[in-house]
């Protein structure tokens, strides 16, 4: 009897073990799946921040062309066809009113020159990397002033922080974009821009007067999803309002402290 109370011990005690290993086995393939999961998720992160830098750089740059074509044929253009208008009425006049002339000309060169400088900036492929946001933004605005699109006004208030230069990136071409379709389909005169720096996050803040829209109709439009995926990318919280004949406006908060995103740590 003893002899079969022990074979029972011993064949319980090896189930035990076996089952402990058995479930040791499956908790250890269980983490590395899950580990494997995660590593692929990081990496499909990273890859697609990437992805999504690579092509904001692009549409910057795209973008910056355009505005570059635009202005040589509007604003240096009409400048130096005047140039060369007052310079052939000083050619034909038999009287010599050189001095005036030469002055006046002078002064439309001068004014031709400080174009050209500005544009100069706007053809940098780094515009952003060596302005930062700041700075682009205000360039932005500064020109639409220039060609009479739109009067704007510009507000930084807080103690600023330094941004990762790929978030600054995004952040400016999603700014880019909602300026684009200001421009192109809302019909306003003003522009209003505010940045509101705190220990928490940088609140941007965008409001035109133009004629708005309704979001129910274009919430699956591609500009209004990229604009809103891109924001989600560097953890930006994203809000846009508009109502019909009354403006729109445009809300991203950008944190101070971007470390839970673990997926951009390689940008430092």
């Amino acid at each position: 009897m003893l002899e079969k109370e022990q074979i029972l011990l011993i064949i319980y005690f090896i189930l035990v073990i076996l089952f402990l290993a058995a479930f040791t086995v499956i908790f250890f393939i269980t983490y590395q799946k899950r580990k494997n999961k995660l590593l692929q998720e990081k990496f499909e992160t990273e890859k697609r921040y990437e992805e999504e830098i690579t092509k904001s750089r692009i549409e910057i740059q795209e973008q910056t062309l355009m505005n570059v074509s635009r202005e040589l044929h509007d604003n240096i253009g009409q400048l130096l066809s005047v140039a060369n208008l007052q310079l052939n009425i000083m050619a034909k006049s038999r009287e010599n009113p050189e001095n005036e002339n030469l002055l006046e000309i002078k002064e439309i060169v001068s004014t031709s020159l400080q174009e050209v400088r500005a544009l100069s900036k706007s053809l940098n492929n780094e515009v952003v990397g060596y302005a930062g946001l700041k700075e682009s933004v205000r360039n932005e605005l500064q020109r639409f002033q220039r060609l009479n699109i739109l009067k704007t006004l510009f507000k930084v208030s807080g103690e600023e922080f330094e941004i990762r230069e790929n978030d600054e990136i995004v952040l400016f071409r999603i700014l880019q974009e909602f300026f684009t379709n200001v421009i192109k389909h809302a019909n306003a005169t003003k522009l209003m821009v505010n940045f509101r720096y705190s220990a928490e996050n940088l609140l941007i803040e965008i409001e035109d007067n133009g004629v708005g829209f309704n979001p129910e109709e274009i919430k699956k439009s591609s500009g209004l999803l990229n604009m809103k995926s891109r924001a989600a990318l560097i953890g930006a919280a994203f809000n846009l309002n508009s109502l019909q004949e009354s403006g729109t406006s445009l809300s991203l908060q950008y944190p101070a402290n971007q470390s839970q995103y673990e997926a951009k740590d390689h940008n430092r």
